[in-house]
């Protein structure tokens, strides 16, 4: 496969691989490194300035030196065609199967996903962006082991990719002898492959992006988008992007991101799950006053994350922009009827609430969950395609409750921590044999699962918190968790029981939850060991 100057593919060349790692894909994508990769590197530095603040005890707020942005008129591009609504969306990563299901299950939107559910592997990053050309070309199928043969439909949701966060690398791909960002690498790839695929259907080259920490992060994005779209000759605007706000310095620069991608602009999400980890770790030295406690005893109806929820939807209506809600990682259970009553209930009532609270639509990590989320939207909606005119003018929010963590119920318990660990070991697992998105104990995990766990443990480890039965969290405690988490897992599995992966797991997990000093990435070091 020829490349050009300065480009060198480091990874194995699969079946139909020229297809994607064309020359004009890398190309651009050589261009786009040369042009962005100081300015990306510059932020990341910035980020790593801004957690030595907070360690030092400086507090987020909104920034005065952007007050001109939040108090300006001004309004993000109207809605692009297949964005218009958006009252459901499903999540999940590309491999042939999900794709299939994901574009058949009646969501209006299926956010691809090349970043937490999904795991770093070459092929998957290569063989995902196949699956999704061969989507668009309705060429795609899958047959089971089983002799299950999953075929496309006739009205199929929007694509709208997630390539990985500004921080993670592209390791199989050098331009002149430097890794490419994993950002870079997912969107050209898309970009270059689907645009006109996907222009050709009435739609464009969409994507969600991950874990911003800055409007300079997104006005960054869209220089990127801005230059892609002059190289392959599209007007301004053909690419559109949603911003997960899942960090909490994000979460005081709502507007400000808005007004960096006006003219590219998709809209907001409430990326819940992360939002939790970056909060634990940018306070995680700050005491009691950011000490959450068992994972899953925090609700959106906490009070900081009403704060944030609520901010989200007035940022975005007020500026034109949807305003997404966040995920219902419930999975359905075959076996146990009560099981599913009890948590269909509680994802019905988020949903509500999401509704209710002025969202355009909401996310789902499975089909079955379609149905309720759609007719929840349905009954807030009827015939509208969204809520863009509702503005919540009434709400006010200030920093001080985007902060007020400590204000959270519920309690740090043995059986949260236990959960933490049982859960995580098993999601790694998982991730290293190279699946992204794994149900463990009725719920849909992704890489978030992980982070959270290993963050809160680690927060919990170094802030001496005593456990509600009295228990204090200690290096010896939890090694103990954790192999006593293990012997469950092994006895669960029997002959089954991956004792390499697993032994893989425990290591990895130990070393970035029992550290002296916090890994800023958990998935990055495992990245590094993969082939």
């Amino acid at each position: 496969m020829a490349t050009p100057d300065g480009v060198e593919v480091t990874g194995p060349i699969g079946d139909r691989y020229d297809e994607v790692l064309t020359a004009e894909a890398l190309g651009l994508l050589a261009d786009l490194h040369r042009r962005f990769d100081a300015r990306r590197r510059e932020l990341l530095a910035a980020r790593a300035d801004q957690q030595r603040r907070l360690h030092a005890g400086e507090l987020l707020d909104f920034a005065a030196d952007t007050a001109d942005v939040r108090t300006g008129e001004w309004t993000v591009a109207p809605p692009a065609p297949g964005l218009v609504d958006r009252r459901v969306e499903i999540t999940g990563p590309t491999d042939r199967k999900m794709t299939v299901n994901a574009l058949n299950s009646g969501a209006k939107v299926w956010l691809a996903d090349f970043e937490d559910a999904n795991t770093p592997l070459w092929p998957n990053m290569v063989e995902g962006q196949l699956n999704l050309r061969d989507a668009l070309d309705r060429t795609i199928d899958f047959t089971s082991p089983e002799g299950k043969r999953y075929e496309l439909g006739d009205d199929l949701a929007t694509i709208v990719v997630r390539p990985r966060g500004w921080h993670l690398p592209e390791k199989h791909v050098l331009v002149d002898g430097e890794r490419v960002s994993g950002s870079l690498f997912d969107f050209t790839l898309y970009l270059v492959g689907c645009a006109r695929r996907q222009l050709d259907h009435g739609r464009g080259p969409y994507y969600y992006l991950p874990k911003m920490e800055s409007h300079l992060e997104a006005r960054l994005w869209n220089d990127v988008f801005s230059h892609a779209e002059d190289a392959l000759g599209f007007p301004r605007g053909t690419v559109r992007a949603t911003v997960l706000i899942e960090t909490i310095p994000a979460a005081f620069r709502m507007e400000e991101i808005l007004y960096e991608l006006r003219e590219h602009s998709a809209g907001l999400n409430a990326g819940r799950w992360d939002y939790l980890f970056s909060i634990i770790k940018k306070f995680r030295s700050r005491g009691a006053d950011f000490l959450l406690p068992d994972r899953n005893a925090v609700t959106m109806t906490a009070p900081f994350m009403r704060a944030y929820t609520e901010l989200l939807v007035r940022t975005c209506h007020k500026r034109g922009a949807h305003a997404i809600g966040g995920m219902a990682a419930f999975i359905p259970s075959r076996r146990d009827p009560e099981v599913n009553a009890t948590a269909l209930a509680k994802v019905r009532a988020d949903k509500e609430r999401e509704a209710g609270d002025g969202f355009d639509g909401s996310w789902v990590a499975h089909p079955d969950l379609v149905p309720v989320c759609r007719e929840v939207f349905d009954g807030v909606l009827g015939d509208r395609p969204n809520q863009l005119a509702r503005t919540r003018d009434e709400v006010t929010v200030t920093g001080a409750q985007l902060l007020d963590v400590a204000a959270t119920p519920g309690a740090k318990t043995l059986d949260g921590l236990r959960n933490a660990v049982s859960v995580a070991l098993r999601y790694l697992a998982a991730w290293l044999g190279g699946s992204g998105a794994v149900a463990i104990f009725n719920l849909m995990e992704d890489a978030a699962t992980a982070e959270i766990s290993r963050s809160q443990i680690w927060q919990w480890l170094h802030n001496d918190v005593t456990l509600d039965g009295g228990e204090k969290v200690t290096r010896e405690l939890v090694e103990r968790v954790v192999e006593e988490a293990l012997a469950e897992i092994r006895a669960e599995a029997g002959p089954r029981y991956d004792e390499p992966g697993y032994a893989a797991a425990r290591d990895l997990f130990v070393e970035v939850a029992l550290a002296d000093d916090f890994v800023d990435f958990l998935t990055l070091p495992a990245y590094e060991r993969m082939p």
